[in-house]
């Protein structure tokens, strides 16, 4: 049995300004198996927080279903949200009780008793010991951000969903969150992340999901998508503008120009283009695709992935 099944999920909703109907969700179908750490992609508003607000009971879904280790969200919800713990995008808090407070009061929720001593592990793991007296009010944007994490984590849920849980947040928050969300998915513990940091999503997701305009667009393992792209990588720095043959082609982050290198010829085209417009790229590099150029591939729909969802299921 799946930890969670997504089966056609389809949502709508009409704008507020035009009031025509949008579909954020199109029959999105796919399972995650039990202890899976799986990562859902996509760029914004593909639908990735509405498909996991319908899996947490905060939206319905407009047509499909969506089960959790067997039980439906809707039909069965409570054993459903027992199963998970989810950690939202936004920080929502209350600002009238201490950390451990909130996290006593979550775990009445679920009707946990008598669990300080997985409490205590809690804000040891999440550098959270030394704020458990510290009302909530006077945590910093990171710490209220691992107070969210052991929020979810209180009732021990099978299943562990993360919406986007580092945006925003400093490097020692990432390494702390994924050495114990990954010891815990060791452990048994089912993961599902989304995150614009696909160099995580590259580290931590063995199988990747990605969505575009509320599609399933890619599925598949992760060693299977970067090997399945369609070239190399040609990386170099430029003090100028790029000719505009290239410049269509081209990633730019600040001096670092990243173009698709399929083979040789394409590596000296893309040069004798820069020497004819009088320019010398630097440090130049060629390497392998990374999950953010094979994601940027298929969110462009260029020939060359086998990775659609029908093509890989």
């Amino acid at each position: 049995m799946p930890a969670i099944s997504f089966q056609s999920v389809s949502k709508q909703y009409r704008s507020r300004g035009s009031g025509a109907v949008v579909q954020a969700l199109d029959q999105v179908s796919f399972d995650i198996e039990e202890g899976e750490f799986f990562g859902l992609l996509g760029p914004n508003g593909a639908g990735k927080t509405s498909l996991i607000s319908i899996l947490a009971g905060l939206s319905r879904a407009s047509g499909g279903a969506i089960k959790v280790h067997g039980y439906d969200v809707i039909a069965d919800f409570a054993q459903a949200r027992r199963c998970l713990g989810v950690v939202p995008q936004e920080l929502v808090f209350d600002p009238f009780f201490s950390v451990r407070e909130t996290l006593r009061i979550q775990s009445g929720y679920f009707g946990v008793r008598r669990n300080e001593a997985w409490i205590d592990e809690l804000l040891e793991c999440l550098g959270l010991a030394d704020k458990a007296g510290a009302n909530m009010r006077q945590l910093s944007g990171g710490m209220k951000r691992r107070v969210l994490v052991a929020q979810a984590l209180v009732h021990k849920p099978r299943v562990i969903v993360l919406d986007e849980p580092t945006a925003g947040v400093d490097v020692e928050l990432r390494q702390t969150l994924w050495q114990f969300i990954a010891r815990l998915n060791r452990q048994g513990s089912t993961v599902l992340l989304t995150t614009h940091y696909l160099e995580e999503a590259e580290a931590l997701c063995p199988r990747i999901a990605m969505l575009k305009s509320g599609k399933v667009v890619a599925l598949s393992n992760t060693c299977d998508l970067l090997q399945n792209a369609s070239s190399n990588v040609m990386r170099f720095k430029l003090d100028h503008e790029l000719p505009p043959l290239l410049a269509v082609k081209a990633r730019v982050t600040g001096r670092v120009v990243q173009l698709p290198a399929h083979d040789a010829q394409e590596i000296e085209t893309h040069l004798a283009i820069l020497r004819q417009a009088g320019l010398q790229p630097q440090d130049v590099e060629i390497r392998k695709a990374d999950l953010e150029d094979v994601f940027l591939e298929v969110m462009n729909c260029q020939p060359g992935v086998a990775a659609t969802a029908e093509e890989l299921a």
